[in-house]
């Protein structure tokens, strides 16, 4: 009730904007109770990633503090996620083996510089590169991914483990069905943390996983030296940490848009992304982006808002000073189940039908992003070899260009359909007959469209040649794109030659 009453007095007195209300006071009761979900799906995430990159398990810990609280009001995208993920611990792993914790913290800090300058620049311009086959192939391997992550948790340990579990997927399946004012995650944990430690079982925990301390984050400055030769150590961590991070936070920001049918402001959450890793660097946590699988819980259970995201963090940090001694009792089988629903709901069911209707370079694209991801456990790996072979696939498709060799009223006409750029030019120079003598010849681009210099530089070589064999050549149906850059670029317009129009 005092909550209640202090979210009153804030939104009566504290002059916000109707969007800003939306986003933060939308939908309370919701926000509250996936927080708190996502909260307590958090903690064994960090700390497993925090072993990942070779760290003492309070530095994810902070990190995801530190990072959800902030994106909560810097982000672009309400309701979703931000904490340390297993893509950007696997890159650091290196860095703090070779030089060091307060290393780490300076490359976080730079990710954060890095990151705001991409927002800066606008870099989120870049998802409208990224084709559907990627992103279906990017969501697929991520919930696989998910899954494989939760194997180790519950195979092969014991028969409590996998009722644990079984019972974990049935209240989250079959509890929203009939009642839906509390999250069924939250249901299942409480319910089966209660019956785990009054029943005394043998089940593995949380605090199996690492050492929590009961204590919040301080402000400190690396302890590196601030020279050049830092510099050139941590500026390759810090650059790929800062392409993995906000290839995973635009792509997660895209999907929890279709999920929630609203659109969200993609390069304020790349700034946003940037403040919150540079912030922080100096509270003694490591660099993170947008998680997929607690956003999807978070979505799942009801969040929508910014306040989702803040009550995530706080509550963690909660969780792990006031409730410590009840968290790290948590059973492991639990959260494995939530995340294993996380991934079932991840999937992309449909894609199995994608790969039978769809074109086959398209299918192709997405099995190798997926392939690519599943392999190397490296997000923007997978998303880069998508994009390049999709743009592979393109130029292949749009280079096919053909030449129809016509003659009538004397003339000799070369139809040209297609588009002419650097990847078709060989194709246009051997449609044309170049042996020609002595003919008035038309080269109809009525059909096709010049790109670029290549392009120019073919029609230069034809025209050239053929004029050298005493023809009259001709230029027609050049569209204005494309006589703008033929009158630019080209060498041959000379006497003897004719551009379009002319």
């Amino acid at each position: 009730m005092v909550h209640c009453l202090s979210l009153n007095i804030i939104k009566r007195w504290i002059p916000l904007s109707p969007t800003l209300k939306h986003e933060w006071f939308g939908n309370v009761r919701k926000d509250i109770l996936a927080g708190i979900v996502v909260a307590l799906a958090l903690i064994p995430e960090a700390i497993a990633f925090s072993i990942i990159a070779g760290v003492d398990p309070m530095v994810g810990l902070y990190a995801s503090f530190c990072i959800a609280v902030i994106i909560a009001f810097a982000g672009g995208r309400p309701g979703m996620i931000s904490a340390a993920t297993g893509a950007m611990a696997l890159l650091m792993g290196p860095l703090v083996r070779e030089h060091g914790l307060d290393y780490l913290f300076a490359a976080t800090i730079l990710t954060g510089v890095i990151q705001i300058i991409f927002g800066v620049f606008k870099i989120a311009k870049v998802m409208k590169f990224i084709p559907r086959a990627v992103m279906i192939g990017f969501v697929n391997s991520l919930a696989i991914l998910i899954f494989m992550a939760q194997v180790p948790h519950f195979l092969g340990i014991n028969n409590m483990t996998y009722a644990f579990v079984a019972i974990t997927l049935a209240i989250v399946y079959i509890v929203p069905r009939f009642f839906k004012a509390i999250p069924a995650p939250l249901i299942a944990i409480v319910f089966l943390t209660a019956a785990a430690i009054f029943a005394g079982l043998d089940l593995r925990t949380v605090g199996d996983l690492g050492t929590v301390t009961k204590s919040l984050p301080s402000f400190f400055v690396p302890d590196v030296p601030f020279n050049l030769e830092t510099l050139a150590i941590i500026f390759p961590y810090s650059i790929a940490l800062a392409i993995v991070g906000l290839t995973e936070s635009l792509l997660t920001s895209q999907i929890v848009d279709d999920m929630t049918d609203t659109g969200s402001n993609k390069n304020r959450e790349a700034r946003g992304q940037g403040i919150a890793n540079f912030v922080t660097g100096f509270f003694g946590g490591m660099a993170g982006c947008a998680m997929i699988g607690q956003s999807v819980i978070n979505v799942k259970s009801g969040g929508r808002g910014r306040l989702s995201t803040l009550t995530a963090g706080l509550f963690l940090m909660f969780l792990i000073i006031v409730l410590g001694d009840l968290v790290v009792q948590i059973p492991m089988p639990v959260l494995a189940g939530i995340m294993i629903m996380v991934s079932i709901g991840t999937f992309d069911w449909g894609s199995f039908a994608y790969l039978m209707k769809a074109p086959r370079a398209d299918a192709a694209v997405m099995v190798v992003t997926m392939a690519i991801v599943l392999a190397t456990h490296d997000l923007s790996k997978g998303v880069i070899a998508g994009v390049v072979l999709s743009a592979i696939f393109f130029v292949v498709k749009i280079s096919r260009l053909k030449i129809d060799k016509t003659a009538d009223d004397g003339y000799t006409n070369y139809n040209v359909h297609g588009q002419l750029f650097f990847a078709s030019v060989e194709d246009f120079l051997a449609g044309i007959d170049l042996g020609d003598t002595g003919k008035t010849i038309r080269i109809d681009f009525t059909d096709s469209h010049v790109w670029d210099d290549s392009a120019v530089g073919a029609i230069d070589k034809a025209v050239l040649k053929l004029r050298e064999n005493g023809n009259d050549i001709t230029l027609i149906g050049l569209n204005t794109a494309s006589r703008n850059i033929v009158d630019k670029l080209t060498v041959s317009s000379e006497p003897g030659t004719r551009p379009a129009g002319q």
